[in-house]
């Protein structure tokens, strides 16, 4: 065949291909970077409580936690969340949104949460946005990282990370956990 023939037959697949070979864009501007910080009340005893164990572990494996605290049952536990987000680590702080998804003990040998969150807000300048935060909690350490994998409004295809500490947790199981979260978005989402 004639070199000719080859040309034509690449500049054809070459246009034909072109429109799904493009670099992806963030929509025509750079990342807005915001830093968020509030409280997260996960609350498992008493009346209200704000997260349920909706699926018991397969088996009676108990798992040591590192601090020496009693043994927990855990592995292969699922919980179901709505938890406030809150201003302050005070749980009668301004409420800023709820978290909602759900946890699973998915370690074997430690204390470690696969978490799968959207973190709603219902206040302020982010009032009707949400992140999408999942990954892997390793519980009991002191500072824990998850990916920001998403989100909608102002966070529509948010990146970035959420770093977590345990302020306190209750004899009933009770917890609040500080949240930082870093978050880059594209500018155009009108932050």
């Amino acid at each position: 065949m004639s070199s000719t023939y080859w040309t034509i037959l690449f500049i054809s697949f070459t246009v034909a291909t072109s429109s799904w070979a493009q670099p992806a864009t963030t929509g025509g501007g750079p990342d807005t970077v915001t830093n968020l910080q509030f409280y997260f009340h996960d609350i498992v005893s008493g009346r209200n409580p704000t997260a349920v164990q909706i699926i018991k572990p397969a088996s009676e494996r108990v798992v040591q936690p590192a601090s020496g605290s009693s043994p927990t049952t855990l592995f292969g536990a699922v919980v179901m969340a709505d938890d406030p987000l809150t201003e302050t680590a005070d749980a009668s702080s301004k409420v800023i949104g709820r978290a909602q998804g759900m946890y699973a003990a998915a370690g074997q040998s430690e204390i470690s949460l696969l978490m799968a969150m959207s973190y709603g807000f219902t206040d302020g300048p982010y009032n009707g946005s949400s992140l999408s935060i999942m990954g892997k909690n390793p519980a009991m350490d002191p500072t824990r990282e998850l990916p920001v994998l998403g989100g909608t409004g102002v966070f529509r295809m948010a990146r970035g990370y959420a770093e977590m500490k345990t302020v306190s947790v209750n004899a009933g199981g009770d917890a609040v956990v500080h949240y930082n979260v870093t978050v880059y978005a594209p500018a155009s989402n009108g932050q």
